[in-house]
């Protein structure tokens, strides 16, 4: 087989696509920064950012190669460690699209910085730094390494089940929300919660943070095509409607629900479209994303009450948007998927690949294989988080001390403030309480 030749086009398109979600994780800094107490910004502002550090370090040197080398005995399980072990071999080879090793390394990376970034809004708040440093340490090459392997690297779940997840419904979403929910099992509520109504404290911060999001998006989920192609014309166009219509759905339950709609509920909503369109982005058409985007903000939205009626504590609603809008979105395909929009997909008449929707033609077998991908990342992630995460707890501790959280993490951690407006207004930022999407909209008398 000759060898592929570099595609000048295809390249350019994924170096752009990287700087785009590259963009993400400040988005999200600002996002969930927004959402909690004046006094901890920062403190989630350093948790978002250092991720970026982290996890950029230790992708270049082995776990680049753990989740896209090539399969260890054939069992879909890890890659080999040694195929890309700190770029110094086969960074100039050419991956299908013919775009060099060293970009799609690259493009990967912005995609495993932002995936335990999304972590830190169910454990806002309370959690020690260098504890949270050691964790993502440790997460991003035992926990996403490997799913990444599984989904996209030539493992069993992409491979050999051919469940489907185009830009990251499994891979990033399901991963890190069911991570976010075992995690704050683990550390246990917030002083205060829920007595104590945690409303955001710059709102404007939040609504920045999610146009941010949204404009880095579009490279997450349309560069994941590797190629400026039709499919990542598809991409693209599925990622804007979806959002939108996401974005409606979750302020029609709000309104109907609460009696408003309310503009941190219109971040959310949007948020919550983007979760839901990413594994299916390049597999529906508009239609398909239009339904996707208001059932997904729909469902959302009316999960953000589980948090009261289950008590755990996740700040700022990784759960609701997140897990459940990545399980929407990749159980969608099931229904959703069609092989005019992408030839992956296939009639169910051939025997191998992925199948069309039930929508389209399809049968159960599909939503079938997407069902038990869902699952396996549910049981690893949350099983692994749980176990890395008891591990830090009995040996360096997970929590900050009451009074430190009581100080507020800004000042107790990191020996700086957010605000310096004079005393009347740090007061005032120091008193403001609460954080969640929920908290903001639900009465907690009434919970």
């Amino acid at each position: 087989m000759p060898p592929i030749k570099l595609d000048t086009g295809n390249t350019a398109w994924m170096i752009a696509a990287t700087a785009l979600v590259l963009l993400m994780t400040p988005g999200l800094a600002f996002f969930y920064g927004g959402m909690v107490r004046g006094k901890n910004v920062l403190a989630m502002l350093m948790q978002n950012f250092i991720c970026m550090a982290i996890v950029s370090v230790l992708w270049v040197l082995f776990a680049f190669s753990l989740a896209f080398g090539h399969d260890v005995g054939g069992h879909g399980l890890i890659g080999d460690i040694t195929d890309f072990w700190g770029m110094k071999g086969g960074g100039s080879a050419m991956w299908a699209g013919g775009v060099p090793t060293t970009v799609i390394a690259s493009f990967q990376l912005t995609f495993a910085v932002i995936t335990p970034a999304l972590i830190t809004g169910a454990i806002a708040d309370r959690m020690k730094f260098g504890s949270f440093c050691v964790f993502v340490s440790l997460w991003v090459v035992l926990i996403y390494s490997v799913v990444a392997h599984w989904v996209w690297g030539g493992g069993w779940i992409g491979a050999k089940l051919h469940a489907i997840d185009f830009a990251g419904g499994t891979v990033v979403h399901i991963n890190a929300g069911i991570a976010g929910l075992a995690l704050t099992v683990l550390m246990g509520k917030r002083v205060g919660w829920p007595k104590e109504q945690m409303k955001p404290h710059n709102v404007p911060f939040v609504l920045l943070g999610a146009g941010l999001l949204w404009f880095g998006w579009i490279g997450f989920n349309a560069g994941s095509e590797l190629a400026a192609d039709t499919v990542a014309g598809y991409a693209m166009l599925n990622s804007i409607v979806a959002t939108a219509a996401a974005m409606i759905g979750w302020l029609v339950v709000e309104k109907v629900r609460d009696g408003h709609a309310t503009t941190l509920g219109a971040a959310s909503g949007l948020v919550a479209g983007l979760v839901a369109i990413t594994p299916a982005c390049g597999f529906v058409n508009g239609i398909g994303a239009i339904i996707l985007g208001v059932v997904a903000g729909a469902v959302c939205a009316s999960c953000v009450g589980l948090k009261f009626k289950f008590g755990f504590d996740d700040s700022l609603d990784v759960v609701a948007v997140h897990l459940v809008g990545g399980i929407v979105g990749a159980l969608s395909l099931g229904f959703l998927a069609t092989h005019t929009v992408n030839s992956t997909v296939i009639t169910n008449v051939a025997k191998t690949g992925a199948f069309d929707g039930l929508f389209y033609g399809g049968n159960l077998e599909q939503l079938g294989r997407q069902a038990v991908a869902v699952v396996a990342v549910l049981a690893y992630s949350g099983l692994g988080t749980l176990i890395i995460g008891f591990l830090i707890k009995i040996t360096i501790g997970l929590r900050v001390t009451e009074q430190q959280e009581i100080e507020g993490l800004d000042t107790a951690l990191h020996a700086e403030t957010a605000y310096e407006m004079g005393a009347g207004l740090a007061g005032s930022l120091r008193s403001t309480t609460g954080s969640g999407v929920g908290t903001q909209r639900m009465a907690e008398a009434d919970v």
